[in-house]
């Protein structure tokens, strides 16, 4: 078995996010945004005329992905990706509808999470056709950097960013809307009121960005520290007990595991799939969307200790579960499987029933 990774550029707003990265032996392909990057063009069809399987993420912008479902269909397509637009405020709209319209049309589905696999099969899709990857990232290293970093390091974290309070919070991903960086803020404003020595430290970048820079340029107590990658990440989070993320929750929420310091976000309903793998109350806090509950469960973890080290030993098990290795042996075993079964619409030869 052959993997062949073809990926194109990110839009200009996407790469004001600077979590770009490269992987030596992928493929390029050129690139067309249209109408402010709500279109985009990448015609692959030239690049896979021989392989036996083409699995592409399944988003509307995409237009050859629509080519491909039709007049140049390779021998079998799947899709990857959410099962649906989880943050559309019109989920009966008709971008939400030719979605669906398409879910039911590829050969295979490999859906990032068991939440994404329920609104693929609620859609008439066949479940002996979907493969649930247990969407990841590579954490070995962000758990073995935590694991090395001690008392005497985290001490020494705190002495540079000139920390002087002992409970401290940390915001770590993308600075943009569907974040909430607006209620984190209040959110932190609140909590210091009712625990006067709590700091915020933010990481990340992104179109709000300024915004956060201006504030903590106003509020001592709240660090921004821009991007931080691999180690100084994981030292940034060594920090806190509480992983603020009032707003969507994606991947990030394995960060939290990897470090073992529990995650506090809210039913908002602006998730990725990976929040099915947030678990109330073993492994993170989701509250009610409302400023009062939220600061209520923050001040709460920061004030019981022993709740804090329950959800820490919750990220622990979790961290063990959702690894990029589950996920290749997950991803590796859909393969096989779509390649044996028919394509969609036909019949298994006699012999493979």
């Amino acid at each position: 078995m052959k993997l062949r990774l073809l990926h194109g550029d990110p839009t200009p707003v996407e790469a004001t996010k600077r979590d770009g990265g490269q992987v030596g032996w992928a493929e390029h392909l050129p690139t067309r945004y249209l109408a402010g990057g709500r279109l985009c063009w990448q015609n692959f069809g030239p690049r896979v005329r021989d392989a036996d399987l083409v699995i592409v993420t399944q988003e509307n912008k995409l237009l050859y992905n629509l080519v491909a479902l039709t007049v140049r269909r390779p021998p079998r397509i799947a899709f990857w990706g959410h099962g649906g637009n989880l943050q559309s405020d019109r989920p009966d709209g008709w971008k939400e509808r030719f979605k669906r319209w398409t879910t039911r049309r590829v050969d295979w589905w490999f859906a990032y999470t068991d939440l994404s696999a329920d609104l693929v099969q609620a859609q008439g899709y066949a479940p002996e056709r979907i493969t649930v990857l247990d969407n990841a990232v590579d954490t070995q290293e962000l758990i073995e950097w935590r694991r090395q970093i001690d008392a005497t390091a985290v001490e020494a974290a705190r002495a540079k960013l000139g920390l002087t309070g002992h409970h401290v919070g940390v915001f770590v991903g993308s600075l943009y809307a569907d974040k909430r960086i607006d209620f984190l803020l209040q959110a932190a404003g609140a909590i210091r009121r009712r625990v006067p020595d709590f700091e915020l430290l933010i990481v990340g970048s992104g179109p709000l960005a300024p915004m956060v820079e201006q504030h903590a340029a106003r509020h001592p107590w709240v660090h921004y520290l821009g991007v931080r990658t691999g180690r100084d990440k994981v030292e940034a989070v060594a920090l806190a007990q509480v992983m603020l993320n009032p707003g969507l929750v994606g991947l990030g929420v394995l960060d939290a595991f990897a470090c073992g310091v529990p995650m506090l976000t809210t039913d908002c309903r602006l998730h990725s799939p990976e929040i099915a793998y947030l678990r109330h109350g073993h492994n993170g806090l989701m509250t009610p969307d409302t400023l009062h509950d939220y600061v209520d469960a923050a001040v709460m973890l920061l004030a019981r200790p022993e709740v804090a080290q329950r959800l820490r030993q919750g990220c622990a098990d979790a961290a063990g579960r959702y690894t990029v290795e589950n996920m290749a042996r997950r991803f590796t075993e859909g393969i096989g499987r779509c390649l044996d079964a028919p394509r969609l619409g036909e019949t298994a030869p006699e012999w493979k029933t």
